[in-house]
């Protein structure tokens, strides 16, 4: 029954994608419905990126699947075609009399027009080819994110996806030596990697490819999925995984080595490179769109910064007062953190016991605060969170821990991914906030709330703005404190609090880094001093900040608006004010622009002001 139901989905799905090519106007020459247009234009979209079909995760494996076999180019022709198709989607949506939309469709004809305008904007920098900055980087390049991709991503539930994921592994030779020759031509245009990024570039590679073919986590991973496909017999899975092993080592490694090879001719001009993007051809102008969508405001690298200081200041004082609570008085607050995170009482074992150990730490984490979320929220997720670890192949150029969103079709579960690479970086004290940014409150909780909003377009119900989804989960950390998840837990509390500070000097060390002529080692030495993490974890901050300007801000400026907007609907509605809907405001219309999120917020004070 299930599988009917999948199945009527994608017919209903491809249905609305024919009625939106082929009656998206009326007889005066408009869109029939913007919802239709934006759910043929998201389905056109997906169409023309394959790997982004299976993430959203539409039906991988139905009679109607022909991209799960397939993966999306990274070529020059790929991304004129990409601004291309922008360009006609905006016309497109332009066509609408925005005001004679509904409120929920201008919501809709605001987000398609800032999606595509943004999008378009990126024309200007001729050396860009992906969503990225840099093709190959060790925390958030192509040759990254693929392996990734394959290992997590791609379903595997009958036959016909077993067999794509091999013919992926095939394609996966040709996508990395595309994604070479884009970093070679960036290299041409004046675009090279900080040689920090370029050798630990390298580093990621050489533990990708460290294993024989067989033993490849490319290759263990999909027989251990295949072992849980009670249609696949043993004789086909070891077909397939020969297969597999045939692939890894005759198209993949052999692309990875190629690629290592052009990274390591690039290290005579790496070397002269600085850490921050003002140094890039028209540097500057990129810096400032980068912090724009990601942040989804106006504010300026110099208005960012001081704004990280004075969030750092306040917080410094809070953590002081705390940290004096526990009667550690001695040495800045940075290093009484970085004598707390050596203190053997809040470590686990640096073994696999150990890491079992905080994996089942997680999820308890994740399922106290679960039980407790009915009291705050109207819609809650339908599945437990999954934990699991971070694939130890990816370990040292992943970050602390990140999230993956649930599968639409239900094939795959939510997932927070926990980096285990040392025990030494997860203190006991540093789990709650983490589980809780990643999971519930945060992450999943406001994820899977979108995808829920089954009366939206798809582009609704999808992660768009990072200041939104990440400006909720350190709103999320703060609303676990304020509903006593920390009571009685003071070192708990100080990790949240260290984590919050690690947020605003990110506002701090991004802005330096890209705008303000930083050198990695001032931010690295920075960092340390400020929140007392360690040198590893920091460098590997501070050079993600490198590979990807801007991203790193959203974070607290998001959460900053967030509680704004909430102080300013607590005043102005006094007792008419409820938290249940606060959160339905802000949870249910989708990921929106915080400028947008700040009028719905507005016009819900405005109605609630009214009523009786």
């Amino acid at each position: 029954m299930r599988q009917r139901w999948r199945i009527a989905g994608w017919v209903a799905l491809a249905l609305l994608a024919v009625l939106g090519w082929a009656g998206y106007r009326t007889v005066w020459g408009k869109p029939f419905s913007i919802g239709m247009l934006a759910d043929r234009q998201a389905f056109e979209f997906l169409m023309r990126n394959p790997e982004m079909f299976t993430a959203v995760g539409l039906d991988d494996g139905t009679v109607f699947d022909r991209h799960s076999g397939e993966l999306t180019p990274y070529t020059l022709a790929q991304r004129d075609a990409d601004y291309a198709q922008l360009a006609r989607f905006l016309a497109e949506v332009q066509r609408f009399d925005r005001a004679t939309l509904s409120r929920q469709d201008q919501i809709t004809w605001d987000i398609l027009i800032d999606q595509y305008r943004t999008g378009l904007a990126f024309r200007r920098f001729p050396w860009l080819q992906g969503d990225a900055l840099y093709p190959v980087s060790p925390m958030f390049g192509v040759e990254v994110e693929l392996a990734s991709f394959m290992q997590t991503t791609h379903v595997v539930n009958n036959l016909k996806t077993a067999r794509n994921y091999v013919r992926r592994l095939e394609a996966m030779g040709t996508k990395l030596d595309e994604v070479t020759a884009a970093m070679q031509r960036q290299a041409q245009l004046g675009v090279v990697l900080p040689p920090a990024l370029l050798e630990r570039s390298l580093l990621v590679i050489h533990d990708t490819v460290s294993a024989v073919p067989r033993d490849s986590a490319l290759v263990t991973t999909f027989a251990a999925r295949m072992g849980r496909v009670q249609s696949l017999d043993a004789a086909t899975r070891a077909q397939l995984e020969a297969a597999a092993v045939q692939a890894v080592g005759s198209r993949v490694y052999p692309a990875y080595a190629r690629m290592s090879a052009a990274l390591e001719a690039l290290r005579p001009a790496a070397a002269a490179q600085a850490a921050g993007v003002d140094r890039l051809p028209d540097g500057t102008a990129y810096y400032a769109l980068v912090l724009k969508q990601d942040t989804t405001t106006d504010y300026t690298p110099a208005q960012v910064h001081a704004l990280g200081l004075a969030e750092v200041a306040r917080i410094s004082g809070e953590m002081d007062a705390l940290l004096g609570a526990q009667g550690l008085k001695e040495g800045s607050v940075g290093a009484r953190m970085a004598a707390l995170g050596k203190d053997a009482r809040f470590l686990l074992p640096n073994d696999a016991a150990g890491r079992e150990q905080a994996l089942a730490r997680y999820q308890q984490i994740l399922d106290e605060v679960s039980e407790r979320m009915p009291e705050y929220f109207r819609t809650l997720p339908a599945g437990r969170l999954r934990v699991a670890r971070v694939p130890p192949s990816q370990e040292q150029g992943a970050s602390g821990a990140y999230y993956q969103q649930a599968a639409m079709d239900g094939s795959r579960p939510g997932t927070f991914f926990a980096n285990l690479r040392d025990m030494a970086e997860v203190p006991t004290w540093s789990m709650k906030t983490l589980a809780y940014h990643e999971g519930v409150p945060g992450h999943h909780l406001q994820i899977s709330t979108a995808l829920g909003l089954k009366d939206l377009p798809l582009i609704r119900q999808q992660t768009l703005y990072t200041a939104y989804a990440e400006g909720w989960a350190l709103y999320a950390e703060q609303l676990a404190a304020e509903i006593g998840m920390y009571r009685d837990d003071p070192f708990g509390n100080l990790g949240r609090l260290q984590l919050e500070l690690l947020r605003a000097a990110r506002l701090v060390v991004d802005t330096g880094i890209h705008a303000g002529g930083w050198t990695r080692e001032q931010a690295i030495d920075y960092m340390v001093a400020t929140t007392g993490k360690s040198g590893a974890e920091v460098t590997s901050e501070v050079e993600r900040y490198m590979a990807m300007p801007g991203q790193a801000c959203a974070y607290k400026v998001g959460e900053l608006k967030l509680l704004e907007l909430r102080e300013k609907a607590r005043i102005a509605l006094g007792p008419k004010f409820n938290l249940k809907d606060f959160h339905t405001v802000v949870l249910e219309n989708g990921g929106v622009p915080l400028t947008l999120l700040e009028q719905l917020v507005n016009e819900w004070i405005a109605k609630q002001r009214g009523a009786p």
